[in-house]
């Protein structure tokens, strides 16, 4: 069972390159949903993800149909969305019948409504205060939900346990 982030047609360089950071730090692959609104070459894309490119698991798709086809039938999706009626604590992510895919939409349009309507059961959201936001920054919310299915799959191939000692080795 492996964890995947998806970005759909991501417009900030930032963003990317903040989750980059974590996808690399978690053994999640990244896959970006073209067109991107940058280049993956951005300073801003290489700043945010400092040194950890090199252990990105990058894939990169030409639209949102083409992502969707390689995906087979045990694999789990899940649309990220402030839309959705389900929290993103509900699901078993510990389920390790297939992989896990987790598809988040731009940062100012989100994934697109029409397929949103199509696929509501696949949608979850992190409670929000609506009145005062339209969203949580993009690279947070990667880091919730993406923590939230390691943690009930018991942080697999992580290091849970990290001294300051550990650290000084490096």
């Amino acid at each position: 069972m492996t964890n995947h982030i998806v970005l759909f047609e991501p417009l900030m360089p930032a963003n990317t390159g903040n989750i980059a950071r974590t996808t690399a730090g978690t053994n999640a692959v990244l896959h970006l949903i073209e067109p991107l609104g940058f280049e993956l070459d951005d300073k801003h894309v290489k700043r945010a993800g400092l040194d950890y490119w090199d252990h990105v698991q990058l894939v990169k798709h030409d639209s949102l149909p083409e992502f969707l086809e390689t995906l087979n039938d045990k694999d789990h999706l899940y649309l990220v969305s402030k839309f959705a009626n389900m929290d993103y604590t509900q699901p078993a992510y510990a389920d390790n019948t297939g992989d896990h895919y987790f598809l988040f939409g731009k940062e100012t349009t989100g994934l697109p409504e029409i397929f949103m309507r199509q696929h509501p059961e696949k949608a979850i959201r992190i409670p929000q205060n609506d009145s005062n936001i339209r969203s949580l920054n993009l690279s947070n919310t990667v880091a919730v939900v993406l923590y939230e299915a390691l943690r009930q799959q018991n942080f697999p191939n992580l290091d849970t346990v990290h001294t300051y000692e550990q650290d000084k080795l490096k």
